[in-house]
């Protein structure tokens, strides 16, 4: 969950990343000439603009899950005190969002290709107004990935409560309060140190020494496979963990799993139920996306929203 979870706030940030880096652009050359731009859409490929702005992005958004998980863990203690029952149905819907939005990223460009052009000209569009507040409209973003961070952050802590719920309140406190901390400053100095990456490429490439060149140089040309290798890595981990959650909360699908793999051993035996949760989290995705889909479409409302 922490992996598929991780990889979902680097998608959520990058995107955060790139309209910044839009606005830095816009704010200093204020000409229509940025429309025509073929600006990044992950997080290394903000090198280029001013990315002061990168750093202080990614602390905003720090803070903001800081605040999430001071809600949430409290509210997760109140659960498991007042309300157990309810841990496995949110573990449930922690696993379906997962594998939804893993397949989401699968389709993504065939579904909202389209969409994501148009935002991206509206974006530069309202930047070359000269009335437009940029520190609103970057706030703004923000807001949108502390978002994210809360539906994230409440799985991570929802699963963390179901591995400590049979446990003393206190030890319940302890290992919650410890998860939310680690995994907020594991998450955000990763996510810090790969938005920086380039920056560190960029910086050695310049330098006189002909081997901190050749290792600038090598970053550089390193850090767009490494996000698309993290992208891959995270549909994997989305479906994988999400799948896991849905398999082993449905009886009759964990059994079905147990008994195909049980006469295997060896490597075989130990990929193939993770294999086997990972198709059926990529058929539940599927599912889900679906009905989301059909409920947009019936509640005309909330689809006008999105």
């Amino acid at each position: 969950m922490a992996g598929g979870s991780l990889f979902l706030l680097l998608d959520d940030i990058a995107s955060v990343l790139d309209d910044v880096a839009t606005m830095t652009k816009v704010a200093t050359k204020k000409t229509a000439g940025v429309l025509g731009d073929d600006l990044a859409l992950n997080a290394q490929q903000v090198t280029g603009v001013q990315a002061e702005r990168e750093l202080p992005v990614v602390w905003a958004v720090a803070k903001g899950s800081l605040i999430n998980k001071a809600i949430l863990v409290p509210a997760a203690l109140a659960i498991s005190a007042f309300i157990p029952w309810l841990v496995a149905p949110l573990l449930m819907l922690g696993g379906a969002f997962l594998c939804f939005e893993g397949f989401e990223k699968l389709v993504h460009k065939f579904l909202h290709g389209k969409e994501d052009a148009e935002h991206h000209r509206e974006v530069v569009k309202a930047l070359v107004d000269p009335d437009t507040d940029l520190v609103a409209l970057e706030k703004d973003k923000i807001k949108g990935a502390v978002r994210t961070d809360f539906i994230l952050s409440a799985e991570i802590i929802v699963i963390a409560l179901g591995v400590v719920g049979g446990l003393a309140f206190g030890t319940q406190v302890a290992v919650l309060i410890s998860i939310a901390v680690m995994m907020t400053i594991g998450v955000y100095g990763l996510v810090a140190g790969i938005v920086k990456l380039d920056d560190a490429g960029l910086f050695l490439s310049r330098r006189a020494n002909a081997v901190a060149r050749g290792i600038g140089a090598a970053i550089l040309w390193l850090a767009p496979w490494l996000m698309r290798a993290l992208s891959v890595l995270g549909t994997v981990a989305m479906f994988l963990v999400g799948g896991g959650i849905l398999t082993h909360g449905l009886s009759p699908v964990h059994h079905l799993i147990e008994t195909l793999t049980a006469d295997l051993d060896g490597l075989s035996g130990a990929l193939l139920p993770s294999l086997l949760d990972g198709v059926f989290g990529i058929i539940a995705g599927a599912l889900v996306l679906v009905a989301v889909s059909l409920a947009r479409r019936i509640l005309p409302g909330r689809a006008a929203a999105h």
